[in-house]
C-alpha cells in the first residue's frame, strides 16, 4: 500500500503542478491558513472508506478545488480504485488525468489540490505518507493531506485534519539528507514536522435549508451508547499501537548508542595510531634517518555510517499522535465518569 501510495503522490503532483502554481502566483504566493471543505466532500470521503474500507486498510483519493487568498478551498474529490497487484496494465497516471478531464468537460473544479486517505486509529505518520506529500507540496505549493479517523467518527464525532510538511522539512527532504547533523542543523524535530490546517466545512443554503428541514421531520435518534462508561477496545487497542511505537523506537535508541560507541572506539584508535607514528618518528629522527611519509588518517580509518534519524523522528511523531488521541479519549471518559456520579448523587 505504501508503494501505491508514493506513486499515486508523484503522478498526481505531476499532472496539477502548472496550474496549482499558477493559481498561487496569483494569490501573491499566499501560504494556507484555512482549508474550506464542501460537506459533499466530507460525504465523498466517509463513503469511500465505508464501501472500500475494511480494518487497518487504507483508502485514498484526489482533493481538487481552487486557492482564494490564503484559503484553500476543497470543492471535489474522486477515490483512488482498488486494485491488486494482478491488475499490472492498471496505469494510475492516466486514471487520474482521464477523470479531471471529464470533470473539466462538465465545469466542474478540476485542479489538484492535495489528497486524502483514512487511517487505523491514527496511524498515519509514516515514510510513505511524508514522500508523497512532500511530492505533491513540492509541485503545487497550496496542497495538503487530509486525514480521515473513521474509528474516532464512529464514536460520534467527525475526525477530519488538515496537514502540510513545514517549510524546514521541505528543505531537509529537497537535500534529501537525514542524517544526525543535518537534522540537527535544520533544527527538525518531530514536533515541527507536520503542521496542522485549520478546517472549516461549508455548505450552500439549499443545503443548510434542506438539513434544517430533514432535522425537522426526523425523530430524536437514541444515542444511549455514546453515554456509555465502558471504554470498549479502542484504548486498549491505542495502548497496543503506543507499545509497539515504544518498542520501534527503543530499537533505534539502541542502533544511534551502537554508533556512538563505534565513532568513540574509532577515535581512540586515531589516536592510538597518531601516538605510535609519533613515537616511530622521533625514535627515527634520533637515528638520523627521515621520518615515516603522512598518510591520510581518513583512508585508514573510514568513518561509520551514521543511522538515519529521519524515522526515529517519525516514530516519536506517530507516538505523540498516540498520545494525544488517548488523552482525549480519556478525557471524554472522565467526563462521563463524574457526571454519572454527579447523577448517582444527586438521585441519593
Amino acid at each position: 500500500m505504501a508503494s501505491r501510495k508514493e506513486s499515486s503522490g508523484a503522478a498526481g503532483s505531476g499532472f496539477g503542478s502548472s496550474k496549482g502554481k499558477g493559481k498561487a502566483a496569483a494569490t501573491g504566493d499566499s501560504a494556507v491558513k484555512q482549508v474550506q471543505i464542501d460537506g459533499l466532500v466530507v460525504l465523498k470521503i466517509i463513503k469511500h472508506y465505508q464501501e472500500e474500507g475494511q480494518g487497518n486498510e487504507v483508502v485514498q483519493g484526489v482533493l481538487l478545488g481552487l486557492v482564494v487568498d490564503d484559503r484553500l478551498e476543497i470543492t471535489n474529490c474522486f477515490p483512488f480504485p482498488q486494485h491488486t497487484e494482478d491488475d499490472a496494465d492498471f496505469d494510475e497516471v492516466q486514471y487520474q488525468m482521464e477523470m479531471m478531464r471529464s470533470l473539466r468537460h462538465v465545469n466542474i473544479d478540476h485542479l489538484h489540490v492535495g489528497w486524502y486517505q483514512s487511517t487505523y486509529y491514527g496511524s498515519f505518520v509514516t515514510r510513505a505518507l511524508l514522500d508523497s506529500q512532500f511530492s505533491y507540496q513540492h509541485a503545487i505549493e497550496e496542497s495538503v493531506v487530509l486525514i480521515y479517523d473513521p474509528i474516532k467518527t464512529a464514536q460520534g464525532s467527525l475526525s477530519l485534519k488538515a496537514y502540510r510538511l513545514t517549510p524546514k522539512l521541505m528543505e531537509v527532504c529537497k537535500e534529501k539528507d537525514f542524517s544526525p547533523e543535518a537534522l540537527k542543523k535544520a533544527n527538525i524535530a518531530y514536533e515541527n514536522m507536520f503542521e496542522e490546517v485549520p478546517i472549516v466545512i461549508k455548505n450552500s443554503y439549499l443545503i443548510n435549508v434542506m438539513l434544517w428541514e430533514l432535522e425537522k421531520k426526523s425523530g430524536v435518534a437514541d444515542r444511549h451508547e455514546l453515554l456509555s462508561l465502558a471504554s470498549s477496545n479502542h484504548l486498549g487497542k491505542s495502548l497496543q499501537l503506543l507499545m509497539d511505537r515504544v518498542d520501534e523506537m527503543s530499537q533505534d535508541i539502541v542502533k544511534y548508542n551502537t554508533y556512538l560507541r563505534n565513532v568513540s572506539k574509532q577515535q581512540q584508535q586515531k589516536h592510538q595510531y597518531q601516538q605510535r607514528r609519533q613515537q616511530e618518528n622521533m625514535q627515527r629522527q634520533s637515528r638520523g634517518e627521515a621520518p615515516l611519509p603522512e598518510e591520510d588518517i581518513n583512508k585508514l580509518f573510514k568513518p561509520p555510517q551514521p543511522p538515519p534519524r529521519m524515522e526515529s523522528l517519525l516514530i516519536a511523531g506517530q507516538i505523540n499522535t498516540y498520545c494525544q488521541n488517548i488523552k482525549e479519549f480519556n478525557a471524554q471518559n472522565l467526563g462521563k465518569l463524574f457526571m454519572a456520579q454527579a447523577l448517582q448523587d444527586y438521585n441519593n
